[in-house]
């Protein structure tokens, strides 16, 4: 497949960039960091800068950076811009197969989380226990 414009709903950061692809491949909605359709969120684009543009665009994020919602810089971008978005967690490190498989496991969930809390800010986590909200304070 290939993704269409008009219908993007998600945006996968490179810290997930093996799962970006894979989920641009199998769905329209999906883009990733350093996609033509979003040439602003180039490859090396740091989180303060892509979290606004992503916000604004009004994408559901997707990263593997448990750490973003602990720096400051990262955290109040997220405020600022009212991101919502998933992280993928885990104490393991998984290969890209294992984290689409998380993943998608959770689909039904993510987009409950999703339909239920139109507005951001907010971050969810996406571990082998589920989906949980993560507390930015």
């Amino acid at each position: 497949m290939t993704p269409v414009a008009s219908k993007l709903r998600f945006y996968v950061d490179e810290s997930a960039l093996g799962l970006g692809k894979a989920l641009t491949i199998a769905r329209t909605d999906t883009i990733h960091c350093g996609h033509m359709l979003i040439p602003e969120c180039e490859l090396g684009i740091h989180d303060e800068d892509w979290i606004p543009i992503v916000a604004g665009k009004g994408l559901v994020a997707i990263a593997r950076d448990k750490k973003i919602r602990s720096k400051p810089v990262e955290k109040q971008a997220i405020k600022n811009s009212s991101l919502r978005g998933f992280l993928i967690g885990g104490k393991e490190d998984m290969s890209t197969w294992g984290w689409l498989k998380r993943f998608v496991g959770q689909w039904d969930a993510i987009e409950q989380v999703i339909s239920e809390h139109p507005e951001g800010p907010w971050l969810y986590s996406i571990n082998k226990y589920g989906v949980s909200e993560v507390v930015l304070d």
